[in-house]
């Protein structure tokens, strides 16, 4: 198989030769169709998570159809199109999975991170934490569903029952989000990058009722908002911008340090939350969700072998919706 492998901290990934990986019991083997790219991809290339078991395939954001399956394998069969997520295998046995909290298990395997992943032709998953996908659709424009969908379905349902809800960072989380909170009726108030012309058009066309940059005031107080943009600095912004009782919710694995504050930003029980991971009844809710709302993403899509040019115009903000890679 080939493979774009990331070999180190800071390094650009490498195309490489691999054998064909072997599904051992209770794992299937996909044919990649595509993989998003995700900017959790570049807190992995940049070695901002802990422990990175290198060399190591990123991408978690993964359409393919099963081509071989392991032993013990019931719930699919030859030929079936899966998605894989980034939550890859939970304990089963620690306090928070039996809590029906696995999103914080405390000894988790990550698709793209501590698994390898979707940046290549074929990959292996766990057939538990595979989701089974329609065989109608474009693999590329279900790709980003799988976590831009996925962490964006968590991040909504924390926000509460929010009517005004501000997204801050309209890329592909936000982009997807957006369209399950107009299918709820809330009112979307879209936070993008200064002069970013096309995400503010795009929050427009898909309903939001405003769309600007975070030092501009939104049309209403907001009830919530969701902060998908790594950057610590809109933390204090969004809590200006929420009424009180409201709530922040950090929607990302990784942010820039929060910057200093003061308490009255956060006083009359404001709340602000972090999200972490996804549980497969988020998974299993989202996607019929999903359906229900005829969600449809915006997709930039390259060959596999760009993947470090996509990852930098990903980096500078020159992506508009999801960049998805097929191989």
């Amino acid at each position: 198989m080939r493979a774009m492998v990331l070999e180190g901290d800071g390094q650009p990934l490498r195309m490489t030769e691999l054998p064909d990986p072997v599904p051992g019991s209770g794992e299937v083997r996909l044919k990649i169709e595509a993989c998003g790219v995700c900017r959790t991809d570049l807190h992995v290339l940049d070695g901002e998570l802990p422990a990175i078991p290198y060399p190591v395939i990123p991408g978690h954001e993964i359409v393919g159809i099963v081509d071989t399956l392991g032993s013990d394998v019931s719930s699919f069969s030859v030929g079936d199109r899966v998605g894989v997520p980034w939550l890859g295998y939970t304990c089963g046995v620690c306090p928070f999975c039996r809590e029906n909290r696995e999103n914080l298990c405390d000894r988790p395997l990550f698709t793209g991170y501590t698994r390898d992943g979707g940046y290549a032709t074929h990959t292996v998953a766990d057939a538990r934490y595979a989701f089974r996908l329609s065989e109608s659709g474009q693999a590329a424009e279900i790709a980003p569903l799988l976590c831009a969908g996925l962490i964006g379905w968590r991040s909504l349902k924390l926000a509460g029952d929010a009517r005004d809800l501000g997204i801050y960072g309209f890329g592909a989380a936000g982009h997807i989000v957006a369209q399950a909170a107009r299918f709820q009726g809330r009112a979307v108030h879209a936070v993008t990058r200064a002069g970013d012309v096309e995400a503010q058009q795009l929050a427009l066309r898909l309903g939001a009722v405003w769309a600007g940059a975070a030092e501009d005031v939104p049309s209403a107080s907001l009830d919530a908002a969701i902060i998908f943009a790594p950057v610590g600095e809109l933390v204090p912004a969004a809590l200006r911008a929420v009424r009180k009782g409201g709530r922040v919710v950090c929607g990302g694995i990784h942010m820039s340090d929060l910057p200093s504050f003061p308490y009255s930003l956060l006083w009359q029980e404001r709340q602000l939350l972090s999200v972490a991971n996804l549980t497969r009844e988020d998974g299993r809710q989202f996607f019929a969700l999903a359906a229900r709302a005829g969600i449809r993403t915006q997709t930039e899509i390259f060959p596999l072998h760009e993947a470090n040019e996509v990852l930098k115009r990903l980096r500078e903000g020159k992506i508009t919706g999801a960049a998805v890679l097929v191989p």
